[in-house]
């Protein structure tokens, strides 16, 4: 990631990231995949009328501050995928990037994103805007709105009390002079309790080890809240009872991880899933590469618990492959399981799709009609 060192210049333009960018709905060839030299951080949702939408970012060379995000639909259950129908690519130093897809219990499609001056800026920002008709044709973008600083990849959960859980967090082991006096560097949740007119800080918790955060938050059956969060030595966790305004039980999960994003979340059938990378041993302290800091990405696999996350089941191994990373999920009505990830962002530029179900997991094989993995759904000359 590139970021860019404080002086005159970079301290008067640093606000530029505050401004909203215009949503650009016709974004033209600039975007298209034969003019993209990388892509990666995918994720997906499904709208009610069966339209499938992807995001990811790219831009540049590399992360850095000529990042756009980017959405792609499919109106044929994944078989082919559109260019990119909406682009929010800022201006300057301004780069927007983490980009999150999530379908609201009424069908809205809310499109989250972040944007920094330069690579980090030490306060970055979480916008969104929404489509009220995603179903539909032409397509209607709400102008951006800023939540709050922080960054935000995965996707809200709504609580069983109707409020919506949003963990933006703020990472603490990047720092910036373009804005060092930022305060409250934590993994936090906001919410929403008039589904998404109006957002508001509910409270943060810090986790040794925080490194780009990428938390999610699931609700137990007894209502406790858990936040999970990815750290340097593998994924955190944190419990809240009062819905999130204080945090205790701080330690690591049962999972450990690479560093790298993982996906977990409440399906259907009110088991929870978790899609993250698996070692035999449950161990992932052995760098490899010419970077000491480096764990491989490989052998991501699917977990199912039916019992609130006391026991797991699996893994169902869906690509053993080095550089596969960041998964996102969608569970269709008909209980399919959609998982996203990419594969050797700058190499390979390979965004990868996955379809299981439970069954799939708690059998440790492909056991249902229809079920895949590996398949390319992008990939870059």
């Amino acid at each position: 990631m590139i970021s860019l060192e404080a002086n005159e210049v970079t301290l008067k333009e640093k606000d530029m990231a505050l401004m909203p960018v215009r949503i650009n709905t016709n974004p033209g060839e600039k975007y298209h995949r034969k003019n993209r030299l990388w892509q990666g951080i995918p994720g997906i949702d499904r709208t009610r009328g069966g339209r499938f939408w992807r995001c990811f970012f790219s831009g540049g060379n590399d992360e850095g501050p000529d990042n756009y995000v980017a959405i792609e639909i499919s109106d044929d259950n994944c078989e082919t995928w559109s260019e990119p129908i909406m682009v929010v690519d800022p201006a300057g130093n301004v780069r927007a990037f983490d980009p999150c897809l999530w379908r609201t219990p009424t069908n809205e499609l809310f499109f989250f994103w972040s944007q920094s001056y330069g690579g980090f800026d030490g306060r970055a920002g979480c916008w969104y805007s929404v489509c009220r008709n995603p179903d539909e044709s032409p397509l209607i973008w709400t102008e951006p709105h800023r939540i709050a600083d922080g960054v935000m990849l995965n996707k809200p959960t709504v609580l069983s009390n109707g409020d919506w859980a949003l963990p933006i967090c703020l990472w603490g082991h990047v720092k910036s002079d373009l804005n060092p006096d930022v305060p409250d560097c934590l993994a936090k949740m906001y919410v929403s309790k008039d589904n998404g007119e109006t957002f508001e800080y509910r409270g943060g918790v810090d986790m040794p080890n925080r490194w780009f955060d990428e938390s999610m938050i699931i609700e137990k059956n007894d209502g406790t809240i858990q936040m999970l969060t990815r750290r340097k030595d593998g994924i955190g966790e944190a419990f809240s009872n009062d819905g999130g305004r204080t945090w205790e039980n701080v330690g690591k999960f049962c999972f450990g991880g690479p560093n790298s994003r993982f996906h977990i979340r409440k399906i259907h059938s009110g088991n929870i899933l978790l899609i993250n990378h698996w070692s035999p041993d449950n161990c992932f302290d052995k760098p490899r590469g010419d970077d000491p800091d480096y764990m491989a990405r490989n052998n991501l696999a699917a977990f199912l618990s039916t019992d609130d996350g006391e026991t797991w089941s699996g893994p169902l191994l869906l690509d053993e492959r080095e550089l596969v990373s960041y998964p996102d999920a969608v569970q269709t009505p008909d209980d399919q399981i959609y998982i996203i990830y990419d594969r050797e962002r700058n190499v390979e530029k390979e965004l990868l799709l996955a379809r299981i179900t439970e069954e799939d997991i708690l059998q440790g094989r492909f056991v249902s009609d229809g079920s895949f993995t590996k398949r390319v759904i992008s990939k870059l000359d």
